[in-house]
């Protein structure tokens, strides 16, 4: 495998540096389970999954959130 520089990155056109990303992250994806959460990250996901179940309708859909950041 060739390696690159974040020089070498920043010399791609956009269309092929957003390809590249991609490819890093599908890289990344395959492979979740290694990625380990500290004790304080999974307090807050576990706190903010149970504040879903209490009452699900309070949050948005990401769909309405999405919309509302390209208003502003």
């Amino acid at each position: 495998m060739k390696t690159i520089s974040a020089v070498d990155a920043l010399a791609l056109s956009i269309p092929e540096r957003i390809q590249l990303v991609e490819d890093i992250w599908d890289t990344i994806a395959v492979q979740a389970d290694a990625i380990e959460l500290s004790a304080e990250e999974k307090r807050i996901v576990d706190e903010r999954l149970d504040a879903f179940h209490k009452n699900p309708a309070a949050g948005s859909p990401w769909e309405e959130v999405f919309k509302r950041i390209l208003s502003r």
